[in-house]
């Protein structure tokens, strides 16, 4: 990119997308930015916009440019491009579990908000298309807007952005029953389909289990790493093992476990009580030759939170170690 390119990409980085309000920058929609003999002319990809913001999104995008010195003359014209040929992610972190119940979309909530406060793009794909619990923890009603082109998610306050099935659903208590098939290519659609734009990070909430839906999500996505998540309880062995053989299986990277609901701090002593039994994270760990990423407590402030669609005001010293030893292990060669 030359120095013309990065003061046009500087002025466009301030254009905001209607019904995601992330800048034309950030959702890789500026396609060729070129200036001459005072001539500027700008190729944006229409992908997901809605038709109705096209010719104010145009106006934008020239007055901008038209502000650079030197500028005379501006051209905007739109060209269309396919949401996966326009999605630039860095790292794909798949949160997976052997059952449900977990608090697997628990971790990847937490992980998202983590990333976002330490000034990350970030983004959740909910792929647990028959108990997505994702926008519900967020606060999140709104549907998600786009064109014939693609989708575009729904920004959370913090700026996360999120796809999940409960955004196109009527009614967030209506029930989706699907065959795996129709799951597998819902998510495929919400990986190829979904403009999610440039990303540091995109966290996807696998549904439980070892079937079809986890089994897509490995095979047809770039995951850079996997997260097991487990409770403290006499199944956790052989439950962790199956999820590890199945992402190693897949020549999927496994970053580490998450032990969740390992214990409770009583508020009069701060003393830890192991509600569920003695911690197995260090077992689990070995068991499927990752690092233990951290132990999350039982928290009634957490609970409250979720429940009020809050969770990203959440903060503790335990989900603080959790996020530093992930970014760790994603940073950590192979």
């Amino acid at each position: 990119m030359n120095q013309i390119e990065r003061k046009v990409q500087k002025a466009l980085d301030k254009v905001l997308v209607p019904g995601i309000m992330r800048s034309l920058v950030q959702m890789n929609l500026v396609r060729s930015a070129k200036i001459s003999e005072g001539k500027a002319k700008v190729n944006l990809a229409s992908t997901a916009v809605p038709t109705q913001y096209h010719n104010s999104l145009k106006d934008q995008a020239a007055t901008a440019v038209s502000n650079l010195p030197g500028v005379k003359e501006v051209t905007v014209d739109f060209v269309e491009v396919k949401p996966k040929e326009l999605n630039q992610i860095d790292k794909i972190v798949a949160v997976m579990s052997g059952k449900g119940g977990v608090g697997k979309s628990l971790v990847a909530s937490l992980l998202a908000t983590s990333f976002a406060r330490d000034g990350k793009d970030v983004g959740i794909l909910d792929a647990d298309i028959t108990g997505p619990s994702i926008p519900k923890m967020f606060g999140l009603n709104a549907r998600p807007s786009g064109n014939e082109t693609g989708i575009l998610p729904i920004l959370s306050k913090s700026g996360i952005e999120v796809m999940s099935m409960n955004l196109l659903l009527p009614n967030e208590d209506e029930a989706v029953i699907w065959r795996g098939p129709l799951m597998s290519r819902a998510i495929t659609q919400f990986w190829e389909e979904v403009l999610w734009g440039k990303l540091d990070c995109l966290i996807i909430d696998l549904p439980p289990g070892t079937g079809d839906a986890p089994l897509t999500v490995l095979q047809a996505i770039p995951i850079t790493g996997v997260i097991d998540v487990f409770t403290p309880q006499e199944l956790t062995e052989m439950i962790v093992k199956k999820a590890v053989r199945m992402a190693q299986k897949m020549n999927v990277r496994v970053l580490g476990v998450v032990e969740n609901m390992s214990y409770l701090v009583l508020p009069e002593t701060g003393k830890r009580l192991e509600v569920f039994g003695k911690s197995k994270g260090e077992e689990m760990a070995k068991a499927s030759g990752a690092p233990l990423l951290g132990r999350l407590p039982i928290d009634p402030e957490l609970a409250r939170l979720c429940d009020e669609g809050e969770i990203e005001k959440y903060s503790s010293d335990a989900v603080s170690e959790l996020f530093a030893n992930v970014v760790a292990a994603l940073n950590k060669r192979t």
